[in-house]
């Protein structure tokens, strides 16, 4: 492998200048280019679908920012939740860490929406409509004549309309499908907010996939830059077979008959191939590198050479730099053990406390400002409640009573009250305790909050009484 590491001072996509440089990417041909389009086709119709699946009458996947509302699964979050969605995240972060510790970057070449929307649907239609890799650069330096304003206007086109759709979708997952539909239904004059946001998130999409492309996974994701501290010798990387491809003198060009074991000539026949279908224009050749999404069409590109010049393939491949360098088998790091450990501990403590969380969310307070009362032989407290329901079932004749203590609830209104699903009722309660139940100055409680017979949730309240009785 050359030693000349120059090429690490500046990125592949910016010329000299400072100034942007296109890339043309050869398309890619091959075995994991296949198994890539089935994966990128099954995760496109889950994203588009997702917002439009219902469990229990809740959205499969919702994040609205604004409600502060979430839905993972069909389970829904409140803001009472956001602890367990904050566990949530930070089990998704060191699962990405521990994927990025064994197997690299292989979630933004396989998984990552940028790279499977840019990849797999823009660019597939840019090769439909304006050929492969050389048709696009004659066409870039080509005159602004009929041909070239035709494509261009029709391809625009095309990505706008596309950027619109993936928008939708996008504002699906923010403002739920429903609202979505209400817009479609009711025309954007009637939701104007919604409908400036939805060409907002049209132009984002739009400008990226038609300019800003694989800029996004060099600037703008910071996953990008994690893998400097996360990838070692022992990470299984898209990589290039160095000590093979270079053998004693390095790599060279096919010559007729000629010998390549006695002249020292490693397998790689310096064909370029495995530069010109990267979507990042680097060279995997060089080693390991920030851009390097590990996409793999270096390494279909290089097994279709390899099979044609009769050399077993492989030659780039899924491997670690110890299994290259020194032919170590891969095995469990104590980095990677330890990842794992976190992680399983994490999700440990997700679940139970997921199986904990209760379907009602109850907060019962004294009214400020409001001192006890006597009662005949009777101190009564005055107490505000909120009562939200998770759920998406509707709560019929709930009703408020003293576990705790002998006593009497008393609410402001009716008796028993309802629920709807989703939603949250506020009220205010009487609370009368004997003089002979008090323990002091402040007596703790036990509030239930009943559907008939049946105790849905408790909750502990304060009760305040006379210094002296």
């Amino acid at each position: 492998m050359d030693n000349d590491q120059s090429f690490r001072d500046s990125i592949t996509t910016i010329d000299e200048e400072g100034k942007r440089k296109f890339v043309y990417p050869k398309k890619p041909e091959g075995k994991f280019y296949n198994y890539r389009k089935i994966v990128s086709y099954v995760l496109l119709i889950f994203l588009a679908s997702a917002p439009f699946i219902k469990t229990n009458g809740n959205q499969f996947l919702l994040f609205n920012v604004l409600e502060r509302r979430f839905n993972f699964f069909g389970f829904p979050f409140w803001p009472q939740d956001f602890y367990l969605v904050v566990i949530g995240m930070i089990i998704g972060v060191v699962f990405v860490a521990l994927f990025t510790v064994v197997y690299g970057r292989l979630f933004c070449g396989w998984i990552c929406p940028q790279t499977i929307f840019l990849e797999m649907v823009f660019r597939r239609i840019e090769y439909w409509i304006d050929g492969d890799a050389n048709a696009q650069r004659r066409l870039a330096k080509q005159e602004w004549n009929g041909e070239k304003i035709r494509k261009r206007l029709f391809k625009w086109f095309v990505f706008f309309v596309i950027s619109f759709l993936i928008a939708n979708i996008f504002l699906a997952y923010v403002i739920g499908s429903d609202q979505l539909i209400k817009i479609v239904e009711e025309g954007p004059a009637a939701h104007m907010g919604n409908f400036i946001a939805l060409l907002i998130f049209t132009g984002v999409f739009y400008f990226i996939y038609v300019w800003f492309r694989e800029q996004v996974c060099l600037i703008a994701c910071p996953y990008g830059r994690l893998q400097g501290v996360l990838l070692d010798n022992k990470t299984i990387n898209v990589a290039y077979d160095f000590v093979r491809g270079e053998g004693e003198t390095g790599r060279g060009r096919m010559k007729k008959d000629e010998d390549r074991k006695a002249s020292g000539k490693g397998d790689c026949i310096d064909c370029g191939l495995c530069v010109h279908v990267c979507p990042m224009a680097i060279d995997i050749r060089n080693g390991t590198q920030l851009e390097c999404t590990n996409c793999t069409a270096c390494i279909d590109a290089c097994d279709n050479i390899m099979e044609s010049v009769h050399m077993p393939k492989g030659l780039i491949r899924y491997a670690s730099e110890s299994e290259i360098e020194k032919k170590e088998k891969f095995r469990f790091t104590l980095r990677m053990k330890g990842y794992t450990a976190v992680l399983g501990i994490l999700i440990s403590v997700f679940v139970v406390l997921l199986a904990l969380r209760s379907d009602l969310d109850t907060t019962i307070l004294r009214l400020p400002g409001q001192l006890y009362q006597h009662q005949g032989d009777s101190i009564r407290n005055v107490y505000t409640f909120r009562i939200l329901n998770k759920t998406a079932n509707d709560y019929n004749d709930l009703e408020l009573r003293l576990i705790s203590a002998d006593g009497k609830v008393s609410m402001v209104g009716k008796k028993n009250f309802d629920i709807k699903r989703e939603t949250q009722i506020h009220g205010t309660v009487f609370i009368d305790l004997p003089m002979k139940a008090l323990t002091g100055e402040r007596t703790k409680l036990k509030v239930g909050i009943y559907a008939g017979e049946k105790l849905i949730e408790t909750k502990a309240a304060t009760f305040m009484g006379p210094r002296e009785f």
